[in-house]
């Protein structure tokens, strides 16, 4: 039953969208039918096809191994502070629990540097290039925001650095989906967090994560398209177009400039992450000091934290992606959260209620992990607006103008993909471990 209700969600979000629109009498059907069975069709291949499960599953423990060598690094720097919990190393020694800023910020290092060298070798460009010309082709979009799109299932940020040369004159329609589609995936880079967080209570969550990337791009691009319609021409309508890329000069500078930049966006993640839980913990201080006198005033039970009152706006949208009743509102604080202090927290708040046995329910949690899979919070529309603005400065106007409509696309894009995982969920899939 909850199947179906997953599959009416999805319908359910576009006509929310539609809603909310900038110009509700133009509507891009091909976007639409195309953009769902796009993801329809990807959803069968991975938990209906047996050679799809079995790829992903292959997929999930290839990252798994990957991010078990890659903590070589962090071990040999931190020691066995850097250790997993419940191992030891060769010298005997115990790990001292889970440590955040040891054991998972090293690893978006680590993952920075390996995606400069993929892109170097060229093995990247190839992958975004085969679902750039998917997008355009089918949905009839422009080729430069189907190559941001699809530089987006594999980096962050940085894909908008891809289509530099067209930024300048692209469409409002055409900034919102870039927007949208940076804020409703999410980068390789930091993939190794969400596993580390989340490998104990759901052994399989690295290739859900991976699948996740791929169906939001679609839908990035159904809900930015329906929130943002284009009503210009853009230039490269439905034509291809070749990513821009500055290669570096030889694999050890690849190599470098991605250590780099993987430390900066790591040094980004903690600054966000103490500041935003700070700034929560105050409102939270001040809501439920005066909630609870209101409580007291008028007999209400009303969890008056920002955590509880954005699961009161999100509860509707739970139900309707095919959570179960009885989880639904321990899940819908925990999505309502993402907007305001990131999914890291997020995913970290979805392993607490997991390990606690918070759920009743399997199902719940495999929607969690999809519906926060990206990056749609309050401190990515800075991130993306401030960080494309600064590669166009003249549209810096126009960029912030459709910022916030491209974060509730995000928002509701990534709900989308939920919905969609929802309506396959079960079956014997491998990818399920059932």
């Amino acid at each position: 039953m909850y199947n179906v209700v997953s599959f009416a969600g999805i319908f359910i979000l576009m006509a929310v969208a539609w809603l909310f629109s900038a110009h509700r009498k133009v509507i891009n059907w091909r976007v639409i039918i195309w953009g769902t069975v796009i993801q329809m069709v990807f959803a069968l291949f991975i938990f209906v096809v047996p050679a799809g499960a079995d790829f992903f599953m292959y997929i999930n423990t290839a990252l798994v191994k990957i991010i078990d060598v890659a903590g070589a690094g962090s071990k040999f720097i931190f020691g066995r502070l850097a250790l997993p919990p419940g191992t030891t190393d060769e010298w005997g020694q115990e790990s001292l629990g889970f440590i955040f800023a040891v054991q998972v910020l090293p690893q978006i290092i680590f993952f920075a540097a390996l995606m400069a060298v993929m892109y170097y070798i060229g093995v990247m460009t190839w992958l975004v290039r085969i679902f750039a010309k998917i997008f355009t082709k089918l949905l009839r979009v422009s080729g430069a925001e189907s190559l941001c799109t699809s530089s987006n299932i594999f980096v962050g940020i940085e894909s908008a650095t891809t289509i530099r040369p067209y930024l300048e004159k692209m469409t409002l329609s055409e900034l919102c989906t870039i927007l949208t589609a940076g804020m409703a995936t999410i980068a390789s880079t930091v993939l190794a967090i969400y596993i580390l967080i989340l490998q104990k209570q759901f052994p399989t969550i690295a290739g859900h994560l991976v699948s996740a990337s791929f169906l939001s791009a679609p839908a990035a691009i159904i809900m930015s398209k329906l929130l943002y319609p284009e009503t210009g021409t853009p230039e490269t309508l439905g034509i291809d177009v070749e990513p821009y890329y500055e290669k570096e000069s030889s694999l050890i500078e690849s190599v470098i400039n991605g250590a780099n930049a993987g430390l900066k966006l790591a040094v980004g993640v903690v600054a966000l992450l103490v500041a935003f839980l700070g700034l929560v913990a105050l409102g939270d201080f001040i809501f439920s000091g005066a909630g609870m006198k209101l409580n007291g005033l008028l007999g209400l039970n009303v969890d008056w934290s920002l955590k509880g009152l954005l699961g009161y706006v999100f509860y509707p949208f739970t139900i309707i992606i095919g959570v179960p009743p009885s989880d639904a509102f321990e899940i819908s604080k925990i999505i309502g959260e993402r907007t305001i202090v990131t999914e890291t927290k997020s995913y970290m708040d979805l392993a607490v209620l997991m390990d606690a046995g918070g759920l009743k329910d399997p199902r719940s949690a495999f929607l969690a992990t999809y519906a926060l899979c990206g990056f749609a919070h309050v401190a990515s529309l800075a991130i993306f607006v401030g960080g494309t603005a600064a590669l166009v400065p003249k549209r810096t106007a126009d960029l912030s103008a459709v910022g916030p409509r491209a974060l509730l696309a995000a928002t509701l894009a990534c709900l989308m993909t939920a919905a969609v995982a929802g309506t396959f969920y079960g079956g014997g899939s491998i990818l399920l471990g059932q």
